[in-house]
């Protein structure tokens, strides 16, 4: 359901006696500023729209993807799951992790 069709059915509700000016107008706020508050975070953005790369890839694309989604070449990527994986293996249980999870373009 979009916005518009929302604030139609609250007009609707304050119409038919159900909702009061007051409660109306509290209402159509919290809807427009909770779609300007969510259209503003780019973090979420960025996660939505992450996915594996399919032509910076060695292995499954996941380095080319965050290098592609956070705008940090693929290479720094690759180092530190590198140095991750030195770290008790904990890059090689994240990358598999995204492999696995991480849809591909």
């Amino acid at each position: 359901m979009t916005w518009t069709d929302e604030l139609n059915q609250l007009a609707e509700l304050r119409a038919r006696g159900v909702l009061t000016e007051e409660e109306f107008a509290s209402a159509k706020a919290r809807l427009l500023n909770g779609e300007q508050a969510r259209s503003n975070q780019p973090l979420v953005s960025a996660v939505n729209t992450f996915r594996r790369s399919r032509t910076d890839r060695i292995l499954g694309g996941v380095c080319g993807g965050l290098g592609r989604a956070t705008g940090v070449e693929s290479w720094v990527w690759r180092l530190i799951f590198v140095a991750l994986f030195l770290c008790a293996g904990a890059g090689l249980l994240a990358y598999v992790l995204l492999w696995m999870f991480v849809p591909s373009e």
